[in-house]
């Protein structure tokens, strides 16, 4: 779906220049509206991830406009268009929450690159949105619950310090939730009504990633056309958690050194400090005291973050865990990939239980996605998630899934197994058309329809 755009200016001719400039340059949805009044009703009624205002307008000005915009959602990107010699009026709008401003004329290529980067700050607060809406407390206690003594250690830390404002140090092998276990501090701390920043240490480039913790003023550096918030700023009176923090240079251990301990950061450009209120949260998969000993990683820094250190175990040491949290993860995605509930195969559950799964939850979460997707019947097997083979399969089919069966039923059994395989097959060949799969099969179309219905055999379910 395309991000969402509402441009509002007096001025149809400007509205009209935006709408055929911005079009060629960005991949979004833009709505032009030249009156005020009907530019809230708009805002009222629609979704949108940006909106560029102009200050100067006759019904409702620029700074009673944002006024409204912030209480009908506080959270939606506004920049300002204004012209040269009304700064004073653009402060205010910046003190009451507009991201950024631009004046009149504008640079076409400076507008395109400040809308782009107020697109990346919508994107980032709908997704700690999501995240903070995905981990509410009663859903994180459905997950973590278990009969491990590694994981109820684990929860007993959480519960405790959570309420805290003191750094935790999460640690644990790819894929135990490390992510997840963040998400559940915050929502059980104080601050779950504020913003929930993460940031994924390795996926940003060094020189990037100071601007982006701790943003930067107007002339830093080529391109920095205006003030922007750091990271540290947009979780401010939050929660920011630092995943991967293993990967981050010495520059920035050294400047994230000085956060913590002056709890203050300094924007790049700046010669000022800015007092910060944001809890800290970071998480590994390396062992930092190794990094330490190798002189990657600041002694210093790694006891300030290491002030609470919660332990993800690894899921092949809470094997018991593994049917309670896969059919929780299969309820889970059957709903969101809009598919009826499934089970899991006994074959299947023998195999998860034997697994060394390396990737963990994570590796478990995909293997069962893969079930839902590929499976035709009404319990996943072995084959539908991709951890064997069909050969495999077939060489080794379960006997005792027949046991206690008459003969009757166990034929009925065969026959639609049977069936679903062969003519899946044949649908998924042909794209979900019936007359070439009845080609294929040997029979006549109404012949393979009668199968088909007799089994509940869907065409459409094939069809992509």
């Amino acid at each position: 779906m395309k991000e969402k755009l509402l441009i509002i200016d007096d001025e149809p001719d400007m509205l009209e220049l935006l709408r055929r400039s911005l079009s060629s340059e960005l991949e979004i949805e833009i709505t032009c509206e030249s009156r005020s009044r009907q530019a809230i009703e708009l805002i009222k009624n629609n979704h949108f991830d940006l909106i560029l205002t102009d200050i100067k307008m006759p019904e409702i000005n620029g700074l009673e406009l944002l006024k409204r915009i912030r209480q009908i959602n506080p959270d939606i990107t506004v920049i300002m268009m204004t012209a040269y010699g009304e700064i004073d009026m653009v402060i205010h709008a910046m003190k009451n929450g507009a991201y950024d401003f631009i004046t009149k004329p504008f640079d076409h290529d400076a507008l395109v690159v400040r809308l782009e980067k107020a697109l990346e700050r919508a994107r980032l607060i709908k997704e700690n949105s999501r995240l903070l809406n995905e981990c509410s407390r009663d859903e994180f206690l459905d997950e973590i619950s278990t009969t491990s003594p590694l994981m109820k250690k684990v929860y007993e830390t959480i519960q405790m310090a959570a309420p805290t404002d003191v750094t935790i140090l999460i640690t644990g092998e790819s894929g135990t939730g490390k992510n997840m276990a963040a998400r559940a501090i915050h929502s059980l701390s104080k601050r779950k009504n504020e913003n929930f920043v993460t940031v994924n240490c390795p996926t940003i480039p060094e020189n990037i990633l100071e601007s982006e913790l701790f943003g930067y003023k107007k002339g830093a550096f080529t391109h920095a056309t205006s003030n922007k918030k750091g990271l540290f700023e947009e979780a401010e009176n939050g929660t920011i958690f630092l995943d991967e923090i293993g990967e981050i240079s010495h520059s920035i251990q050294k400047k994230l050194l000085r956060v913590i301990q002056d709890k203050e950061i300094k924007p790049l450009g700046d010669t000022k400090t800015i007092k910060i209120n944001t809890r800290i949260i970071t998480s590994t998969n390396q062992n930092l005291l190794n990094l330490v000993r190798e002189g990657k990683f600041r002694e210093d820094l790694y006891y300030r973050l290491n002030v609470i250190n919660i332990e993800m175990p690894p899921l092949r040491e809470r094997i018991n865990d593994i049917p309670m949290i896969a059919n929780s993860l299969l309820a889970k995605h059957c709903k969101k990939l809009e598919k009826p509930l499934k089970s899991i195969s006994p074959k299947l559950m023998d195999i998860f239980l034997k697994l060394p799964w390396e990737g963990n939850i994570r590796e478990l979460e995909n293997t069962i996605i893969r079930g839902i997707i590929y499976s035709r019947s009404e319990a996943i097997n072995p084959v539908d998630s991709g951890v064997v083979s069909q050969n495999e399969y077939n060489a080794d089919l379960d006997t005792y899934e027949y046991t206690g069966m008459n003969y009757k039923d166990a034929k009925e059994k065969n026959l639609y197994e049977f069936n679903l395989k062969i003519i899946g097959e044949n649908l998924l060949a042909t794209k979900g058309n019936v007359s070439q799969a009845a080609k294929n099969l040997g029979l006549d179309r109404q012949g393979l329809q009668k199968i088909m219905k007799r089994y509940k055999i869907e065409a459409d379910e094939y069809r992509n």
